[in-house]
């Protein structure tokens, strides 16, 4: 009788990383960045464990070091860690309005894969919406509570701007961030662009977000 194999858990690398908002929490696989947030480590490693990840360490890298390519033989996870951290202090610096990242949304529920994917089309860079705003464009104009909720369960804050998404009469809330940085970041994007100097245009590059698992 053939032995039946338990597939092994896919290996996820974690760590945190202290920005303008506070420390962070990234978390990336050997494929996409998974998780961009202010959970707690411990509560972020629940989330992991739960989707069926299992972590593996990477080596600290701190200031300087943190910009350094990872070294020959490390595993790809800790390269996609090194650009989200590259390009999320780039994004908070003002510097920078887009990410170019592989996105893993498994740890989203389905309605907040929905939810969060919407976001940068219907409010893009330097705009605000309702919640209920955002529900009628989703077609679900009695669901702008339900939208909240699955906001609030983003698994990649910043790089998904739910920070964007404010109550019915403009006031700040819902962020799992805090309402001071989601006062930062919307006051981030308020700011007016700088023209690129013409030696600059031409290296620019289009916004490519990648996809969510099935």
């Amino acid at each position: 009788m053939p032995h039946s194999h338990r597939r092994e858990p896919e290996s996820v690398a974690l760590t945190t990383h202290p920005t303008e908002l506070g420390t962070m929490v990234l978390a990336a696989t050997d494929d996409a960045l998974v998780y961009c947030g202010f959970d707690e480590p411990v509560a972020v490693r629940r989330r992991l464990t739960g989707a069926g990840l299992r972590e593996t360490p990477v080596p600290p890298q701190d200031g300087a070091e943190a910009q350094v390519p990872p070294q020959e033989g490390a595993r790809p996870s800790a390269a996609v860690l090194t650009r989200a951290r590259t390009q999320l202090d780039a994004y908070l610096a003002g510097t920078s309005r887009t990410f170019r990242l592989p996105l893993d949304l498994r740890l989203a529920t389905p309605f907040s894969r929905q939810t969060v994917l919407a976001l940068e089309d219907f409010v893009p860079y330097g705009r605000t919406a309702t919640y209920k705003e955002l529900a009628t464009a989703m077609a679900r104009p009695r669901a702008a509570r339900a939208v909240g909720t699955a906001l609030g369960a983003n698994p990649l804050c910043v790089v998904l701007p739910c920070h964007r998404i404010v109550g019915s009469t403009g006031r700040l809330t819902g962020y799992a961030g805090g309402v001071p940085a989601k006062r930062f970041l919307l006051d981030l994007e308020a700011r007016p662009e700088a023209a690129p100097c013409p030696s600059s245009r031409r290296g620019r590059q289009a916004v490519a977000a990648s996809a969510d698992r099935p």
